[in-house]
């Protein structure tokens, strides 16, 4: 063993808005979002080897097999790309639920990326990781960039965005939404009308002021995966309806399951969080509950890796 890496942050994201706007000939959707970080975070620890393995902790991501781990990949396709020696131990703390649409695989594999980029002194740039991250999947080159981001193409063309300090009540239904699953169906709409980020910024100025007459903040545009996720999902469906049903503008962020509330102040965010919790704790469709997980988080203005890249 060498040098080591601990308690490195792999924060969690919200889409803010997702307009499907086309297909291309591979198949792939063309979308356009805007990213926001968000501190609800997984833990990740890194023990720098000499052998040139690749392990993992015994606890990490329990029944994960390794070749579907993504921070496994991330550490072979740095190791492949840069040529180096070293290996590693990698651990990982999960706090972000897995299938929930807030990006917990893309962002422990890019971080992964930045910290093995320091702990093996491989030196590559942020343009660089970026290249690799996007081998790894559409939405992992935004934590590799490290700021909210406006994004084109399959998620990886991405133009920083100024957001507003916000809140969030991020809560996860009792269901598994499969991506595949939501794009596969043929009720899938995919020709919202494109929207550049002029016109997103605009609408940011222009709703501060009717935002303080709501309950909650009102938000931009819609997520086109949203009602075909809640068509074949009880539980989500049922959670969405509630808070609509309570005055509160509420969104599914990615493929889902999770959706979220923002505010504009954290005396705000604190009082209606605990008004979620109040209608949605204990209800239950059939047997199930309708939550398994509730936060009250922050938005963040940068990836907290930020200053480890140039």
């Amino acid at each position: 063993m060498g040098k080591a890496l601990y308690d490195v942050p792999a924060p969690a994201k919200l889409n803010l808005f997702l307009h499907l706007v086309g297909r291309r000939l591979d198949g792939y959707h063309k979308l356009e979002t805007v990213f926001r970080f968000i501190d609800l975070q997984d833990t990740l620890n890194f023990e720098r080897r000499n052998d040139g393995q690749i392990v993992r902790a015994q606890e990490t991501l329990s029944g994960l097999a390794a070749e579907d781990d993504l921070m496994v990949r991330a550490a072979r396709l740095l190791q492949q790309a840069t040529g180096t020696s070293y290996g590693v131990e990698l651990d990982c703390i999960k706090r972000i639920p897995a299938g929930g649409g807030l990006g917990g695989g893309s962002s422990d594999a890019a971080s992964t990326l930045i910290a093995l980029n320091k702990l093996w002194e491989t030196g590559l740039s942020r343009g660089q990781l970026m290249r690799l991250a996007v081998q790894l999947g559409a939405d992992v080159p935004v934590f590799v960039f490290g700021q909210n981001a406006f994004a084109t193409g399959i998620g990886e063309q991405l133009r920083a965005v100024s957001l507003s300090p916000a809140w969030y009540t991020v809560v996860q239904p009792n269901a598994f939404v499969s991506t595949a699953e939501v794009f596969a169906d043929k009720g899938l709409t995919r020709n919202s009308k494109s929207v550049i980020i002029t016109f997103f910024d605009g609408w940011q100025v222009a709703s501060r002021n009717e935002s303080k007459k709501e309950t909650s903040s009102l938000l931009f545009g819609k997520n086109d995966m949203e009602p075909i996720a809640c068509k074949n999902h009880v539980a989500l469906d049922a959670v969405i309806r509630i808070l609509r049903n309570n005055n509160l503008h509420v969104r599914m962020t990615g493929s889902g399951s999770c959706v979220f509330v923002e505010y504009d102040n954290f005396t705000t965010a604190t009082s209606q969080n605990r008004r979620i919790s109040g209608k949605l704790l204990n209800l239950t469709h059939g047997r199930k509950l309708l939550v398994k997980g509730q936060w009250l988080c922050q938005g963040l203005d940068y990836h907290p890796l930020y200053s480890w890249l140039k």
